[in-house]
């Protein structure tokens, strides 16, 4: 999956936040819709996705969709 296409995957977790605030410059926990629940759609989306397991400490390890996508890309 390249870069561009995880951001839409990304901001498909999202129900509320309009997919254009997505880019891979996005801090996504400074969204407004950011929240725990968020978090395990996202834990589990890259599970599913990538057959790779993050954990809540990598979600905080990284600001932007790209940082996430450069870790997923490194496990």
């Amino acid at each position: 999956m390249v870069l561009k296409d995880f951001v839409q995957v990304f901001a498909g977790q999202f129900d509320d936040t309009p997919v254009e605030e997505f880019t891979p410059s996005t801090i996504f926990m400074e969204l407004e819709e950011w929240g725990s629940l968020v978090a395990l759609s996202i834990i589990s989306m890259i599970d599913e996705e990538f057959e790779k397991r993050v954990t809540g400490a990598d979600l905080r390890s990284v600001k932007t969709i790209e940082e996430l996508y450069n870790l997923i890309q490194t496990k």
